[in-house]
C-alpha cells in the first residue's frame, strides 16, 4: 500500500479535492519538460507543468512480479514544446517520465504515482498518444553481446573505432528539392557510390531543420544528383538551398567493413561462426553413409 504525505492524506480525508496530474519528461538532451491536466499551469521543484488542452490519462495498470507496468497518456497539440515536429524527429524516444498527483491549491501535498520511460508514441494531425512504461520492461531487453554473424556495434562510435569525419565517409550536400513526403534530392556529393549512404545519417547543417539528425533509409545516385530516401518525412519539409551533412552508413556485415571500412580488425560480430546449415549438412552427411552401409 502506498503511503501518503500526512498533508495531502488530509486532503482526500476532508471530501473535496482539488487534484490534478502532472507528468515530467526528462529527455535525452537534459531538457525537462512538465504537462498536467489542470487548466492552469502548476509549478513545484523549479519546473512547469504547462496546461495542455486536452491531456488525458488512462487507467492505470500494475502487476505483482516482474510483468511490465503501464498507462497510457494522450492529448493534444496544443504547446510549442509538445509538437509533432519533436515527436517524428524522436525527441521524446524513452524519455524519463514521473507522473504525479498533486493537490493544485498547495503544491506540496503531491504523491508520486508513477517512475518509468516513454514507451510508443503515435500521434497524427492534432494529437498523440504516449505509452508510459514502468521499470520492469527494462528487464526484457536484451544486455550484453549477442553471439551472431552481424557486429553489434555502431558504426563510427568507440567500439567500432571508424572515423566518421572522414572525408572518404561524409561530405556536406545542398538540398536541391524534397521528393515526396521522405525523399531529398542533393547535390554535391556525385563522387560517393549508389548505397554509400544507405543506412546512415543525414543531418540538417541549416535551414528550418538545422541540428536535427534523419536516419537514411537508401541512398542512390540518379542522373547527376543524390537521392536520399528517409526513414521519417522532416516536418517541415526541407528547402532547396538547406544544406546537410551526409556520414556512411554500415550494414554490419564482416564484408562491408573489410571493403568499405577496412575495419576488419575492430569487427564486433563473429562472421564465421557454423550456423544451421552446417548443422544440418553434418546430419544429411551421416544419413547417407548409413544408408549406404545399410545396402551394404
Amino acid at each position: 500500500m502506498r503511503a501518503l504525505p500526512e498533508g495531502l492524506q488530509n486532503h482526500l480525508d476532508g471530501g473535496v479535492t482539488t487534484l490534478c496530474h502532472c507528468w515530467r519528461l526528462r529527455l535525452r538532451s537534459g531538457d525537462v519538460l512538465g504537462f498536467t491536466d489542470h487548466d492552469r499551469d502548476v509549478v513545484f521543484d523549479g519546473v512547469t507543468h504547462e496546461a495542455a488542452a486536452g491531456f488525458t490519462a488512462s487507467e492505470m495498470e500494475s502487476a505483482v512480479g516482474f510483468a511490465v507496468d503501464n498507462m497510457t497518456a494522450a492529448g493534444a497539440l496544443s504547446s510549442e514544446r509538445l509538437s509533432a515536429a519533436r515527436l517524428q524527429a524522436g525527441d521524446f524516444d524513452h524519455a524519463q517520465i514521473e507522473v504525479w498527483r498533486v493537490n493544485w491549491q498547495q503544491v506540496s501535498q503531491r504523491v508520486l504515482l508513477r517512475a518509468g520511460h516513454l514507451g510508443e508514441v503515435s500521434h497524427g494531425p492534432a494529437g498523440f498518444s504516449a505509452e508510459l512504461r514502468g521499470p520492469a520492461h527494462l528487464l526484457g531487453q536484451v544486455r550484453g553481446r549477442l553471439y551472431h554473424h552481424g557486429c553489434d556495434a555502431v558504426v563510427g562510435d568507440g567500439r567500432c573505432g571508424v572515423d566518421l569525419s572522414d572525408p572518404a565517409f561524409c561530405g556536406q550536400a545542398h538540398v536541391m528539392a524534397q521528393r515526396g513526403a521522405c525523399g531529398v534530392v542533393i547535390s554535391g556529393l556525385e563522387n560517393f557510390a549508389t548505397d554509400w549512404f544507405t543506412r546512415g545519417t543525414l543531418e540538417c547543417v541549416t535551414g528550418a531543420q538545422a541540428g536535427r539528425v534523419f536516419e537514411v533509409k537508401r541512398h542512390r545516385q540518379e542522373a547527376g544528383l543524390g537521392l536520399c530516401e528517409l526513414w521519417h518525412a522532416p516536418d517541415p519539409a526541407l528547402a532547396a538551398g538547406d544544406v546537410v551533412m551526409l556520414r556512411a552508413g554500415c550494414d554490419r556485415q564482416f564484408a562491408t567493413c573489410c571493403a568499405k571500412f577496412a575495419n576488419a580488425v575492430n569487427f564486433r560480430g563473429f562472421p564465421h561462426m557454423p550456423g544451421n546449415d552446417f548443422v544440418m549438412a553434418s546430419a544429411q552427411a551421416a544419413g547417407r553413409y548409413d544408408g549406404q552401409s545399410l545396402n551394404r
